[in-house]
C-alpha cells in the first residue's frame, strides 16, 4: 500500500493513519468535527497520496482514449481536463478518472484503488495503436485544498491559480519549484489540487497552512463528500450502474462519436427508459449501512450507498446519498429506510 511521504510528520502531530481509496493516510488529526467545518466554511488541506496518475503518449492517444471514455477528449484544449467513466459494452460503469490535456501526453488521474481496474481495460483495448501507458503515481505527488477559502489560501501562498475554471490546470514556477495547480472537475466540490515532485511534499504542505490551510484527514474528507453529493466508486459507483442513474451529466458528452458502452447510453437518452436516479435523503435516527434498502409501503423503491451524521454549522444531521426510483424522487418525498422515516433531499445538501 502506498504510503504518504508526510507519514512520520503525520505521526508526528498525532494524526491517525489508516486506508483510504487503495494508500495510507490521515483518517483525522485528532477532530474530525472541526476539520469538517474547515472544508465546510474555510479551507481544508488534505493528502493526495491515494492519487493513482497514468501518462498516456503515443500519436493515437487522443483518438483512442477518446474511443474509451464517455466525455469528450478530442476537443480538450491544453490545459483542460474533464471527468469520464469507462463502460463495459453493456454500458455498466467499471472506472471513474479525469483526463487532462498536456500538449504532448494525456494525464490521467483515478483512485489508487481503482488503476488496477484501468490499466487492465487499457492494456486490452490497445491493439494496434499508437498508444503506451506509464503510471507515475510514486513519481508525481499531490495535495487537496477544499471549501470557500481555498481561492484565498493560493493567493496567500503566492500561488497564482485562484482564477482557473473547473478542469483546468496551470503551470508554474513557485519559490523556486515546478508546480501544477489543477480546479477540481466536480460541479459542486469547491476544490483545487497542487501536484509536484515528491521531495517537495512538506515545502508545499508547510506553505498552504501558514496560509490559513488547515489539515484534515479522510474522515472530515468523507463527510465533506457526501454533503456535497459527490459520488465514488466503490461506493456509490459501481459496475452495476449505469451512467445516467448516476445524475453525473458532467461525465457525459453525447456528440463525440462512439465510445465503448455508447450504444447503451444513447439508446437510454433517446428513449428516456431510466427508472432510478441518485439523490440525496435527510434522516432523524442513526446512518443506515450501505446497501440497506429504500421502501414505500410493501415495495423496495432504491438503496443507499452513503450514510453519515455529520457535523454541519447548523448542528448535526444524518444525511445519505442513494439510488431511489425516478416516480419517487422529488424532493419532499418521504420514504422508509429499516425502522426510521427519510425525506427526500437535493443535492449538495444545504446547512
Amino acid at each position: 500500500m502506498p504510503v504518504s511521504t508526510l507519514q512520520d510528520r503525520f505521526t508526528a502531530q498525532g494524526a491517525l493513519l489508516g486506508e483510504y481509496r487503495g494508500a495510507e493516510t490521515p483518517l483525522s488529526f485528532g477532530d474530525p468535527a472541526g476539520e469538517f467545518r474547515m472544508l465546510f466554511e474555510a479551507c481544508g488541506l488534505y493528502d493526495l497520496s491515494w492519487q493513482a496518475k497514468l501518462v498516456l503518449t503515443g500519436e493515437d492517444r487522443v483518438r483512442w482514449l477518446n474511443g474509451m471514455v464517455t466525455n469528450n477528449i478530442r476537443d480538450l484544449a491544453v490545459g483542460r481536463g474533464n471527468y469520464s467513466f469507462l463502460l463495459t459494452a453493456q454500458g455498466r460503469i467499471v472506472a471513474d478518472l479525469v483526463a487532462y490535456n498536456r500538449a504532448d501526453f494525456l494525464l490521467v488521474t483515478t483512485d489508487r484503488s481503482q488503476v488496477q481496474a484501468v490499466s487492465e481495460m487499457f492494456d486490452r483495448y490497445i491493439i494496434m495503436d499508437d498508444v503506451e501507458v506509464a503510471d507515475i503515481s510514486d513519481k508525481l505527488s499531490a495535495l487537496g485544498l477544499a471549501g470557500p477559502e481555498a481561492p484565498d489560501v493560493l493567493q496567500r501562498a503566492g500561488i497564482a491559480a485562484a482564477h482557473l475554471q473547473p478542469g483546468e490546470l496551470t503551470d508554474l514556477v513557485w519559490r523556486g519549484l515546478g508546480i501544477t495547480v489543477a480546479r477540481h472537475t466536480h460541479p459542486n466540490w469547491q476544490g483545487y489540487e497542487v501536484w509536484f515532485a515528491p521531495e517537495h511534499t512538506p515545502t508545499v504542505w508547510d506553505a498552504l497552512v501558514q496560509s490559513g490551510a488547515a489539515p484534515v484527514g479522510s474522515v472530515a474528507l468523507e463527510w465533506y463528500r457526501i454533503a456535497r453529493g459527490v459520488p465514488r466508486y466503490g461506493i456509490d459507483l459501481s459496475q452495476r450502474d449505469l451512467p445516467q442513474e448516476t445524475e453525473q451529466r458532467h461525465a457525459l458528452n453525447f456528440t463525440k462519436g462512439c465510445y465503448i458502452g455508447q450504444e447503451i447510453v444513447e439508446r437510454i437518452r433517446a428513449r428516456a427508459i431510466l427508472h432510478r436516479t441518485f439523490t440525496g435523503f435527510v434522516l432523524a435516527g442513526e446512518p443506515p449501512p450501505k446497501g440497506i434498502k429504500i421502501t414505500e409501503g410493501d415495495r423496495n423503491i432504491g438503496e443507499i450507498t452513503s450514510a453519515a451524521r455529520i457535523p454541519f454549522p447548523g448542528g448535526a444531521r444524518t444525511v445519505a446519498l442513494g439510488y431511489l426510483r425516478r416516480d419517487s424522487a422529488a424532493p419532499g418525498t418521504v420514504v422508509r429506510i429499516a425502522d426510521q422515516q427519510a425525506t427526500v433531499q437535493s443535492i449538495p445538501f444545504s446547512l
